[in-house]
């Protein structure tokens, strides 16, 4: 999708995916991130545990995070959405978490 991994951070039970400066993302085979826990992993299949959103920095970039998204075994998540002050997309990943791409070009309206 673009994105890099910091090598330092990276063997056979973890990779850390850098999303930006100061944004990172630790993906971990299910046995390691078992042992960080005392519940049962969530079966992203049957529930959602978590919506992951990502900001960029135009429309154009949450176009294309979703089709690279797509191209990588991702499932997209139904139409863009535009809300005049804030355009987004989402998508779910192989492993069936939810990721929303937005832009926001404004603030939201008084309620």
């Amino acid at each position: 999708m673009g994105f890099s991994f910091d090598p330092k951070y990276t063997d056979e039970n973890a990779t850390c995916l850098i999303l930006g400066e100061n944004i990172f993302a630790m993906l971990l085979v299910k046995p390691f991130f078992e042992g960080f826990m005392t519940r049962q992993v969530c079966d992203t299949a049957k529930a959602a545990e978590v919506i992951t959103a990502l900001a960029v920095d135009s429309r154009a970039e949450v176009d294309t995070l979703v089709a690279r998204a797509a191209q990588a075994g991702g499932v997209v998540s139904g139409e863009p959405k535009d809300y005049g002050f804030m355009y987004q997309h989402g998508f779910e990943d192989p492993d069936g978490h939810l990721w929303e791409v937005f832009h926001a070009s404004g603030e939201p309206p008084p309620a």
